[in-house]
């Protein structure tokens, strides 16, 4: 059994904020696998559910981002559970926007939901490091990170959790190249041959020179000219 947590801050004007991005995977993972109503659980909102044989529960602290550890060790402590079973989806500023990481064990890079997380459980739990882009200077970081993702983040926000839904099944059983891989299907998906060939096709015919519909006295003509 593994404990899926997604972080952010509770409340709806926190929603869109790319701090959330977490609680946003965490909903559509739910939604997708018909997970049960969400219930309010170990100091936060808690869904358990399985993927096919494997059990697993989803957890959103609702303890605001800078005691996230507070409502995942309740929850550990409640199911008996190890860090290694353990794994948390969090926003990443040192990541380009649209970019996913898979990472076991490592520093909190000062990220207060996983500063918090260290201080309750120590470091060696599972990491899905989502890219939010970084505002350019530390000072705007608290700033930037609390605020809404723009509309034109649309379309790569909902591949990136489309393509974390896709690969849940996969983090339940700990394969975290198996989730990379759902995820890079939604985020870069491959071209078909079908494509490529038509592709392939048009460039050629680009290149291809016109046919010469000149009549036979018209060429002689310009062979003179």
């Amino acid at each position: 059994m593994k404990l899926i947590v997604g972080l952010g801050n509770p409340g709806q004007k926190y929603a869109r904020n790319r701090h959330n991005i977490g609680f946003m995977v965490l909903d559509r993972i739910a939604s997708d696998h018909g997970f049960p109503a969400w219930k309010s659980k170990h100091q936060g909102s808690v869904s358990e559910g399985r993927f096919g044989s494997t059990r697993a529960i989803l957890l959103k602290p609702e303890t605001y981002m800078n005691k996230s550890g507070d409502s995942v060790g309740a929850a550990m402590r409640f199911h008996k559970l190890e860090p290694e079973d353990v794994i948390v989806l969090h926003d990443e500023i040192d990541l380009a926007p649209g970019k996913v990481r898979w990472k076991v064990g490592g520093g909190h890079a000062g990220h207060n939901g996983l500063r918090s997380i260290h201080a309750h459980i120590g470091p060696d739990y599972a990491r899905v490091r989502l890219g939010v882009g970084h505002p350019g200077h530390k000072d705007a970081v608290p700033g930037y990170v609390l605020r809404d993702f723009p509309k034109a983040d649309d379309v790569w926000l909902d591949d990136v959790i489309r393509g974390c839904s896709d690969g849940a099944p996969h983090l339940a059983l700990g394969d975290g190249a198996k989730f990379m891989n759902a995820v890079a299907l939604c985020v870069a998906p491959p071209r078909s041959s079908k494509s490529e060939k038509k592709e392939t096709n048009t460039k050629a015919s680009e290149n291809e020179p016109e046919p010469d519909t000149r009549s036979p006295i018209q060429k002689l003509m310009d062979r003179f000219s």
